[in-house]
């Protein structure tokens, strides 16, 4: 019986997109990110029982914004502080042995 190579997320990465540093690497993770963060948002809004259009409204913005947001597209940090800040939803950053930081 062949035995099977398995290989490691980061392995399966390094050898379809390359080495963390090159250009097609970082693009993706920096897409990947953005479409995660953009879940995260849809999620939140989900759980709050908002239309994208009341969260538009909450954050001023049209509906299809919203929509773009939930899909990654147009993503700031100064945007998330914002969506989530609207929501109600607290945000820290943990900073190791310096302890945690509040982001809004």
């Amino acid at each position: 019986m062949a035995t099977m190579k398995f290989y490691t997320e980061e392995e399966a990465l390094d050898k379809v997109l390359g080495e963390k540093g090159t250009s097609i690497r970082d693009g993706y993770e920096a897409e990947m990110n953005s479409f995660l963060m953009g879940e995260a948002i849809r999620k939140a809004r989900l759980s709050k029982h908002l239309t994208q259009e009341q969260l538009g409204d909450m954050i001023g913005v049209k509906r299809a914004q919203v929509s773009r947001i939930e899909k990654g597209h147009n993503l700031t940090f100064a945007t998330m502080a914002r969506v989530f800040r609207s929501m109600g939803i607290r945000a820290t950053l943990d900073m190791g042995s310096v302890g945690k930081v509040a982001l809004w």
